[in-house]
């Protein structure tokens, strides 16, 4: 079912690297450009453009797009008991990871009456994304919402996308997690448009536009905020999951290729990747694959995930050239299955899961560390969700006359330099002589 590149007896140069890293390019070209005419309409023709959208794609029509605080109400009162310790362990193990995530202001005294402050300021609103489509994420209500919270955000609203067998409404465990954050403002919208309704604002609904956008989806939510960049703050673009699995002789074959299917069984175009010098352990895995696909619940799903253009299982000559291979590839989730993983050496990742009882799985629920992570190689240089993409730093400058005097000639000197001389006058009209009365 999966594809092998075998990349062995080949010293691939960086830019080679990259070209080698198997991606569903195609479909994120042809995702960004309809979440772009998607988020246009709702710009348009707001709260009209989305009902049409919830028709077309959600198969609802005449449904509550604001939720009325009883369905929340309804929803927590009906929400199974076992489901709701789960959701409660998992709101303190994410609120406690979260807290260690907010820097501490910092006092920068650079002489006597000179002082710069570095502290971090909450943004005032955010719109939280929860995917609804083919399956159900109460846990990223949880992994959107508490580290907003933790960051001080004042108002958090959430959508995800009204369901068709709950009578338009969104799915009641996604509702039951929201009243469990105490989270009121809920909307009824999914896919991109959900994205341009929270750039752009719907007054109909009393919706204001928000300053940050996060959370999770497919593609189309992934790159209808790379539409929005620019108006509103986002997060880094979390669309379809993918796992890159670095394993050595050492690994356990089933475990491979029980995590890979794990990821594969979110959607069509997840990504389900392992690297390996071993030969034997590839051939292993594959029919494990074979075997365990065959098997579970969403098996037309994984195997269309598994034999699309993203998956493979890619043979190296070392672990060394595997690591090379991971750090181009940048995956969302990182499995390390090695006799020695030297975690250090893996910079480009998302999040980093270590041994065989650490798998994605448990990130996604309870581990305390946030599922919602970049994907499609941004893990170069962006970072999952955290309290941090909630806040801003922000300098506080305060000198007293002396400490400017003190810095009086350089700041002259550089607007001079810079042909900007109203700059330094700004600073000697603080010691000239005052006008005579």
């Amino acid at each position: 079912m999966l594809r092998t590149i075998d990349l062995r007896g080949r010293a691939l140069t960086p830019t080679e690297l990259l070209a080698a890293v198997p991606r569903a390019g195609a479909a994120r070209d042809e995702a960004l450009a309809t979440a772009a005419r998607i988020v246009a309409d709702v710009a348009a023709r707001g709260e009209d453009a989305l009902r049409e959208q919830a028709s077309r794609f959600d198969g609802v029509d005449g449904h509550a797009i604001r939720v009325p605080q009883h369905h929340l109400d309804e929803a927590l009162a009906s929400l199974d008991p076992d489901v709701r310790a789960a959701l409660d362990e998992a709101i303190s193990r994410v609120r406690r990871a979260s807290a260690a995530q907010v820097p501490a202001a910092v006092v920068t005294e650079l002489g006597p009456g000179a002082r710069v402050e570095q502290r971090w300021r909450p943004v005032q609103r955010v719109g939280v994304y929860v995917p609804g489509g083919k399956a159900v994420y109460p846990s990223s209500v949880v992994m959107n919402v508490v580290p907003a919270q933790v960051a001080g955000v004042a108002e958090v609203a959430l959508a995800s996308p009204p369901q068709q067998d709950h009578g338009g409404r969104i799915h009641p465990v996604i509702l039951a997690a929201a009243r469990l954050l105490n989270v009121n403002e809920v909307y009824a919208m999914g896919g991109a448009g959900a994205i341009g309704a929270y750039a752009h604002g719907i007054p109909s609904l009393d919706l204001a536009p928000v300053d940050v956008i996060s959370g999770p989806g497919n593609n189309f939510v992934a790159l209808a905020k790379r539409v929005v960049a620019g108006m509103v703050g986002t997060d880094s673009e979390a669309g379809a999951t993918e796992i890159l699995i670095v394993a050595d002789d050492t690994a356990d074959a089933g475990l491979v290729a029980a995590d890979l299917i794990s990821q594969a069984e979110h959607d069509e175009q997840a990504a389900a990747v392992l690297v390996t010098p071993s030969a034997e352990l590839a051939d292993a895995v594959a029919a494990e694959v074979d075997r365990r696909s065959a098997i579970t619940r969403h098996r037309a799903r994984v195997a269309q995930a598994l034999t699309g253009p993203q998956s493979a299982i890619v043979l190296v000559d070392d672990v060394e050239a595997a690591t090379r291979f991971s750090n181009a590839y940048a995956p969302e989730h990182l499995e390390l299955h090695l006799a020695e993983p030297r975690v250090d050496d893996f910079v480009n990742a998302g999040a980093v899961f270590v041994g065989d009882h650490s798998p994605v799985s448990l990130g996604d629920y309870l581990a305390g560390s946030n599922h919602v992570l970049p994907t499609g190689g941004q893990a170069r240089y962006a970072s999952g969700l955290s309290a941090s993409t909630f806040l801003r730093p922000q300098q506080v400058i305060a000198y007293d006359r002396g400490a400017l005097e003190a810095v009086r000639e350089g700041i002259v000197a550089l607007a001079e330099a810079e042909a900007l001389p109203a700059h330094g006058e700004a600073v000697t009209a603080r010691f000239a002589d005052p006008s005579p009365a």
